[in-house]
């Protein structure tokens, strides 16, 4: 499987550990991520007009390969599964969302038909976030969640994607999980009040991207030898809630 994303650094968090679980678990997936850190899609389909090559074309984990445009990178090889997203602080904006996503949506497709397109619906901030974008949800995490789940279902229903539930795992694990709730002493899956933490919060989006695309659960007994920096129980209580 081959997966492209035309992201920001919300789907390079998703991505970084997606090649090591299929690893682990025996199966194959190369992803590939375009990379802009905070990009919107009214700046991707900007970029797309412009043909510029002003994204970081990043391989399995994040490596960098090199600089592109997005026309390039959709032409540079036969995907399976394109991503699109929007930048986290409009994520639950369904207005900013047009008419950018339908013209990218309809330019992926003509380039290429036989690919699946998801639309990667992310989390939303920590609690205490000091994201300026943060007011837009009146600084709530409940009610930015909400609003996204709203945006996105009608989003992906307007362009015929299916959705990545990714901040939906995540929002269940602050609410229910014993060692994630934040708001009472458990860890924050976030590592600056918006993007992942670097292991716990980047593993449980990759494992329900994992199983959104593959229909397969991660091994997280064969990641953690891989990955032995990872506690064990902690990744098996993020698997109950993927």
């Amino acid at each position: 499987m081959k997966i492209l994303s035309i992201g920001n650094s919300f789907s390079e968090d998703a991505h970084k550990w997606l090649h090591d679980i299929a690893l682990t678990d025996d199966f194959s997936i190369d992803t590939t991520n375009l990379y802009i850190g905070g990009c919107s899609l009214e700046a991707h389909y900007n970029n797309l007009i412009k043909d510029v090559p002003v994204y970081a074309m990043q391989g399995n984990s994040g490596d960098f390969i090199k600089n592109v445009s997005i026309k390039e990178a959709l032409e540079s090889d036969k995907y399976n599964i394109i991503t699109l997203q929007q930048v986290s602080g409009l994520s639950g904006k369904p207005k900013t969302y047009l008419p950018y996503i339908t013209k990218l949506s309809d330019f992926v497709k003509s380039v290429q038909p036989e690919c699946e397109i998801y639309l990667h619906r992310t989390w939303s901030y920590e609690i205490d976030s000091e994201h300026d974008d943060f007011k837009r949800y009146n600084c709530n995490q409940i009610g930015m969640f909400k609003e996204i789940c709203s945006a996105t279902e009608k989003i992906a229903d307007m362009i015929g994607a299916n959705i990545i539930p990714a901040g939906d795992a995540i929002q269940e694990l602050r609410d229910k999980s014993h060692s994630f709730r934040y708001k009472d002493g458990g860890l924050s899956l976030c590592r600056d009040g918006f993007h992942l933490s670097l292991n716990y919060g980047r593993f449980t989006v990759a494992a329900v991207w994992y199983k959104t695309l593959t229909g397969r659960q991660a091994n997280i007994n064969r990641f953690q030898d891989l990955r032995p920096e990872f506690d064990l129980s902690l990744l098996d209580e993020i698997m109950r809630f993927v």
